[in-house]
């Protein structure tokens, strides 16, 4: 029976849950999550609880923040002043935004606060600090890809590990 192990596509169903028990992405009513291993396209923590499963396995982990998302840092959190937003934007707190880096790589920023002065980002993941809950099936194992290729499809880019 084959097994998970790097260099290989995987497809797992999935639910995730914070500590108080919400769930915050599943792949309830979608395609599977597939991904290759090794591909750095998942958490840590979750493609090594993956290692080794086998299809139709189940299995339920807990991940601490440092096997996820890493721990909030509050040094991602800056204020730009509202001159230099765009005069047609127009911001809301909580709206997710993208700054660019000096490499020109798209950063993800969530609106915290703002103001007539000044609007207030925190760049950090919005599971930073979290310990979440998994609840996985390996649906398929496969030496090639069985679907296209665009992040884990989830549609809020909280599993791939490049967020």
């Amino acid at each position: 029976m084959k097994k998970v192990e790097n260099g290989i596509f995987v497809s797992v169903d999935y639910k995730g849950t914070l500590k108080n028990g919400n769930v915050f992405d599943s792949s309830q009513g979608r395609q599977p999550l597939e991904v290759k291993m090794g591909a750095g396209q998942l958490i840590t923590g979750f493609e090594n609880e993956l290692m080794g499963m086998s299809v139709s396995e189940k299995k339920t982990f807990t991940l601490e923040p440092e096997e996820a998302y890493g721990q909030r840092n509050e040094n991602l959190r800056q204020n730009f002043p509202m001159s230099d937003v765009p005069p047609e934007m127009n911001l809301e707190v909580g709206m997710m935004i993208s700054l660019q880096s000096q490499e020109g790589r798209p950063i993800p920023a969530q609106i915290v606060h703002l103001d007539d002065e000044k609007v207030t980002v925190d760049m950090n993941h919005p599971l930073a600090g979290e310990t979440l809950t998994f609840e996985i099936e390996v649906v398929g194992i496969s030496d090639t890809p069985t679907q296209a290729q665009e992040g884990c499809g989830c549609g809020c880019d909280c599993m791939p590990n490049t967020c």
